[in-house]
Order: structure tokens, then sequence, then C-alpha cells
């Protein structure tokens, strides 16, 4: 744990909009109080608790709005026995790459099955341990499913909507845990249900679609604000039909989810979408599910089992062929450290570098830049006010980086994550 009141000190410390360096940072309970630049020159400086990091580098805690599990575990786990130690697990795992702000993604499942799961994660939702739920399907393209199962796909329906809404709802205030949902607006009834949802206080993600681009506009005009996993599940942009790329990178109303492990989109096309949208409207997300921060080997995600081979997530067809990919293995610190470095995979060696040298120091605009796509926008984008940046009055969620651009200690709420293995 900090002190009531800490002060952290490196060789540069990273917002959404400035790099101080060397920089600071001063801590008091749960809260930053200030940022600056070279040495604090409070009067009460010296009588803090002062701890000096040396070469690293402060940026904010990574929030991640689009996450199935890890470490071994998956959020669509919760509602069957147990289902708050899978989900505790799966949260632990991020929080320990530096995720200190998390959405727990659910895949499609039958309405008893999605209702199990939300009812079960909707009190780690009221504690805080969550900071909400992603209802990923099972509203969907049967043609664009991916790694959903195809046989509980089914168009929405009011009740079924109002009735996840109830399941949600534990904490004293009344508001559902249900922050976000993913829907394919082409479905019957896909609209309607957006606006219900909307006039919830959920936000709306177009994903998993077949929707053209005048459909698409139709869904954004009645209140979706995220694009779920841009390009993937999805029709590709074409010359005569635009489709919901375009649509959904056009309008400025849009949040633009990226899946940059450079497996699921080029490296070039990931940083050509934030030249072109800009860091403010691009939220870098991992997709993971539960092999991230595990290895290769055997997984399930929801009811279909998921191969992962040299880090890539697939799914197993039932003649054990390997299908489509499923999620990714990705924790939120390599995807920043990818977009640092400009190498693709986020190893640090260059091999998927497209648009940068890996080798030349990264410009302070680089690395706000980062800052931005890996924690500020995504926190806006879900209306986590509090989080995504450092700054007075935000949550003392922070990441200490070394060098080389690797987590060395993660801080949330003002306290050290005690179980971090660098710490």
């Amino acid at each position: 744990m900090t002190s009531p009141d800490c002060l952290l000190t490196a060789a540069r410390v990273v917002t959404g909009s400035a790099v101080h360096a060397p920089g600071w940072a001063r801590v008091s309970g749960d809260r930053v109080i200030a940022v600056g630049s070279g040495v604090p020159d409070d009067d009460d400086a010296r009588l803090l608790h002062r701890v000096d990091l040396g070469e690293a580098t402060i940026v904010p805690g990574f929030v991640d709005i689009h996450v199935h599990g890890g470490g071994g575990s998956s959020y669509p786990d919760s509602g069957a026995g147990d289902g708050v130690t899978p989900a505790k697990r799966a949260r632990a795992a991020h929080l320990a790459h530096g995720t200190t702000r998390s959405m727990a993604s659910l895949v499609a499942a039958t309405p008893e099955r999605l209702l199990a799961q939300v009812a079960a994660l909707a009190p780690l939702v009221a504690d805080g341990e969550l900071g909400g739920i992603h209802v990923e399907g099972p509203w969907l393209s049967a043609g664009r499913a991916g790694a959903h199962d195809p046989a509980v796909l089914r168009a929405p329906d009011s009740a079924e909507v109002a009735d996840l809404l109830d399941a949600g709802r534990s904490g004293t205030d009344g508001r559902t845990a249900i922050a976000v949902v993913t829907i394919a607006p082409e479905l019957p009834g896909a609209i309607a249900a957006i606006e219900q949802f909307v006039a919830a206080g959920v936000r709306v993600g177009i994903g998993h679609t077949d929707a053209d681009a005048a459909c698409t506009r139709r869904a954004i005009d009645a209140g979706a604000t995220l694009a779920t996993h841009l390009f993937n599940a999805m029709p590709p942009l074409h010359h005569r039909q635009p489709g919901p790329v375009l649509a959904l990178m056009h309008d400025p109303r849009v949040t633009l989810e990226l899946v940059a492990d450079g497996i699921h989109l080029a490296p070039e096309l990931a940083r050509w979408v934030v030249a072109s949208a800009g860091a403010q409207r691009v939220a870098l997300v991992t997709d993971a599910m539960a092999a991230a921060g595990q290895g290769d080997g055997d997984y399930r995600l929801g009811g279909l089992d998921v191969a992962v081979r040299d880090g890539v997530a697939r799914l197993r067809g039932e003649t054990g062929g390997i299908g489509a990919i499923a999620g990714s293995t990705a924790t939120m610190d390599r995807l920043f450290r990818s977009w640092i470095l400009g190498d693709g995979d986020g190893d640090g060696d260059g091999d998927n570098d497209a648009a940068d040298n890996a080798s030349e120091p990264p410009s302070d605009a680089r690395w706000s830049e980062a800052v931005r796509v890996t924690a500020t926008t995504p926190a806006r984008a879900v209306g986590w006010v509090d989080s995504g940046d450092l700054a007075t009055g935000m949550r003392a969620d922070l990441v200490v980086l070394d060098p080389a651009v690797r987590v060395q200690r993660v801080m949330r709420g003002g306290a050290w994550v005690a179980d971090h293995p660098t710490t």
C-alpha cells in the first residue's frame, strides 16, 4: 500500500496530453492530486513518502473495454457453479499486466445462460472489481458469427433486453452492470433494441454484422457509439459498397475498437485508422480469451473449443480442423508496447514492423498517442470519466514501465498490486 500521501518520480510521466521528462505524480489516498515536470517545488514535498522510480516511465493504467478472459479462465464461465472464481482469476491476470479498469465480455449464449452470467458478474461490477459487463451477442449476424456459437444467435427481443438489464442491477443506485452490448443492426428489431439499451444508459457497439452503410448510419442515429473490433466480423471496405467500415469511420460520434495484436489487423492498417480518425476516436482492445497470459494449448470460449498454437487462438472444428480466429491471447501492455515500438506483435523484435524502425527512440507524440488509444479514449468511450489519464482528481491507476517498455509495477486505486511478479 502507498502512504496517504505519496510522491512518485520517474524519468518520464506520460499523460494523454503531455510528456513530463523528468516527471512526477502525487497520490493521496486513491486519487492523483498533481502531476508535473522536473522537481516538485511544493513546500511539503520533503514530507511525503517518496518513491524514486529512476529511469522508468509512468503511464495511466490501461483500460480494456473488450476482453473475454485470461489466466486460464473466461468471463463466460460465470454463472456455472462458482462463477465468481474464474472471473476474479481472469481479472487478476490482466491486472498484473497493467489493465487497471476492465470490461467483462460475454459471448453469445442461451437466454437462461446469459441471464445467469450477468447476474453472477453484476456484484463484481458493484464493488468495483470490474468496470462493467459487455454482452457481445447473441444479437449477431449468423454469417459473421466468428467465434460465437451460431446455434444460439437470435434477433433482439424487448422482453429479453429488459430481463438482462434487470439481471445486472445489484447496486444501490439501480443502474445495470451491463455497460456495453454489441448488435448487428440489420437484424429484425435491432434498431428498437439499440434505442432500448441507450435509454438504459448502455453503450451500443455495431459488430458481427452484414449491415450496409445506410443501415449502419441508422444504427448510429439510434444511439450506437462503438464499432466492435472494426474490420473484423464485418464486410470489408469495398469501392462500390463501402459497408459498415466507412460509415463507422466517417461518423465522429463513433469510437473505433481495434484489436491491434498483429493478427486481427495488419499493423499498418491500425495506424492508418488512427491517422485518419484521430487517437481521440480509437480504442485498442485485446478481445482476449482464457489463454491470455498463459501459453499454447486447448481452451474453451463459451461452448466452443479453441486451439491456441503459436499464440494464435482459433476455433477447433468437429473433425479437429482449425477455423476462425477466436479472440486473442494479447494483454494491454503488449498492445501498448507494440504501439510505442512500431512492432506489430509486441515482442519488440521488429519482425512485424510495418511503419517504424523499432530501434528509434519513441517521440513524445508517440508516447501520448499510445496513452490515448490504450487508456484515455477507451475510458471516455464507455463513460469511465475518472479513469484513463493521470490528472488531478483522477483515480490513482498507473503502470510503471522499464526502459524496454515492460511492466515493472502496477498501482490501482492508490495501492500497489502486491501480486505483480516484479513488485
